[in-house]
């Protein structure tokens, strides 16, 4: 998340600042999934240092490569220099390019590389899981680092290729979510902003949800924003993927997105923005159509995103401090950044030892620690979740923007709810397919069962994959 997660550090920079990072504001909507930080529109590689003490890294933020540098700082020993070719997924560039260095092997091939969660299957279990190493071959005592470091399950699912049980690829976040909350609207609503009390109204389940959003309506208040709010709840607690057996296969969750879409249309409980434009933008500072209750996200969302678009650096200004996280009606995750190595680098153990620190570490000198507590580049950072239970149990989630919440108290259960194995390699395209048939449906141009045919034909003409 970040990066994944979202968005795009690029992209965030390019809208005027509009988001720092995560899946970033954009005029055009990046990957239905986005993760988190991007940095560059195009690709952009380091001038390699001589010799071979030189790590290759591809990736899609300058987010890792931050981490690695950080790393050489704190142990000047370490001996190799890094070079990062970082390259933006945001015109689809970034996999073509991976997938082309690591086929074509050579002293300029990655040595290490990035996934987010709308393609990372593609490297961890799918067409190009073979070029990766497992973590036992770098150095990395698997069985006993896993455990240690209570490392969210769901990120080991999603990083385990199943042809041979290999560990190949983990994230250092954990991006299980929450729904978060604007206070003033849930005084002005329920007479209360207790995440106790706005869980239990939402929640559990979708008829709860839309309960509270009629009570919100009354108030002259929107629920969401927009309809992808909930849509990664919908798809991310979803039993099954969208491929079954090489067939595509419409969950009923997931069709039933359909029906949860045009309810908020119907109900007027949203602004019927689009997620990662400016109107989806504006309504985190209260200024859209009408005022919107909440966002569906994990950390990143808040720190990457939310802060940066609220109008506000400090509480009473804009939108920051009003805010507030709860449980979900529906227990998801969104995004995340998986790390992996080639497996023919030949620099193997380098390269273990800086994947160990990133992912595995939960000693304060780790990346974990440094990166949930704000202190990577000093005291005052952005704190996030991060996948090791074991380093979450002892970190400070309060933040400002929060009205001084600890977030962690609803992020790390939230992981719980995680699940790794509806994911396929082929999710950002799909998703992209299926939430622009939902469009065309709630719009009234198309009925829902057209929708449900031109989907299918979307997913035929464009990857070749029939409907089961």
């Amino acid at each position: 998340m970040k990066k994944t997660i979202a968005i795009i550090l690029s992209l965030v920079l390019a809208l005027a600042t509009l988001a720092a990072c995560a899946p970033a504001p954009a005029a055009v909507e990046p990957a239905a999934d986005a993760p988190a930080t991007e940095a560059a529109e195009a690709p952009a590689a380091a001038p390699a240092a001589e010799g071979d003490k030189v790590i290759n890294i591809y990736t899609f933020t300058d987010e890792v490569p931050k981490m690695l540098e950080k790393y050489i700082e704190m142990h000047p020993d370490f001996g190799y220099t890094i070079n990062a070719t970082i390259i933006a997924t945001t015109d689809g560039l970034y996999q073509p390019a991976l997938d082309q260095a690591l086929a074509g092997g050579g002293k300029d091939a990655p040595d290490m590389y990035c996934a987010e969660s709308a393609f990372v299957l593609k490297y961890t279990q799918g067409d190009m899981s073979t070029y990766a190493a497992a973590y036992a071959d770098l150095g990395i005592d698997v069985a006993a680092a896993v455990p240690a470091a209570d490392i969210a399950q769901y990120t080991i699912d999603i990083g385990t290729r199943p042809s041979d049980s290999a560990l190949v690829g983990l994230g250092y976040q954990a991006t299980g979510s929450a729904f978060i909350y604007r206070r003033s609207l849930a005084i002005d609503t329920w007479g209360t902003d207790d995440p106790a009390v706005v869980a239990d109204k939402i929640g559990p389940g979708w008829d709860k949800f839309f309960a509270a959003a009629a009570e919100l309506k009354a108030k002259g208040y929107g629920i969401v924003s927009g309809d992808g709010d909930p849509w990664h709840a919908v798809e991310n607690s979803s039993e099954k993927g969208w491929i079954v057996d090489g067939k595509l296969y419409i969950d009923p969750a997931r069709e039933a997105f359909l029906d949860l879409s045009m309810k908020l249309k119907e109900g007027g409980y949203y602004n019927d923005t689009r997620d990662w434009n400016e109107a989806w933008f504006a309504d985190m500072q209260g200024t859209g159509a009408q005022p919107i209750f909440g966002y569906f996200g994990p950390a990143w969302l808040i720190n990457y995103v939310m802060a940066g678009n609220s109008g506000g650096t400090a509480p009473g200004e804009g939108t920051y401090g009003d805010w507030a996280v709860c449980e979900p009606p529906i227990g998801f995750f969104w995004g995340g950044t998986w790390v992996l190595a080639s497996k023919d680098s030949a620099k193997k153990e380098a390269v273990g030892q800086l994947i160990e620190w990133i992912t595995l570490d939960t000693s304060e000198e780790g990346l974990q620690y440094k990166w949930a507590n704000g202190t990577l580049n000093g005291e005052g950072g952005t704190k996030d979740t991060v996948a090791s239970g074991v380093v979450m149990a002892k970190s400070n989630g309060e933040l400002p923007f929060l009205g001084g919440q600890n977030m962690f108290d609803v992020f790390v259960p939230a992981n719980q709810f995680a699940n790794g194995k509806n994911l396929t390699q082929y999710d950002e395209t799909i998703n992209n397919l299926w939430r622009d048939q939902v469009r065309q449906y709630t719009a009234g141009n198309v009925t829902r069962e057209g929708a449900i045919e031109a989907f299918k034909q979307a997913v035929v003409d464009t990857l070749g994959i029939e409907a089961n």
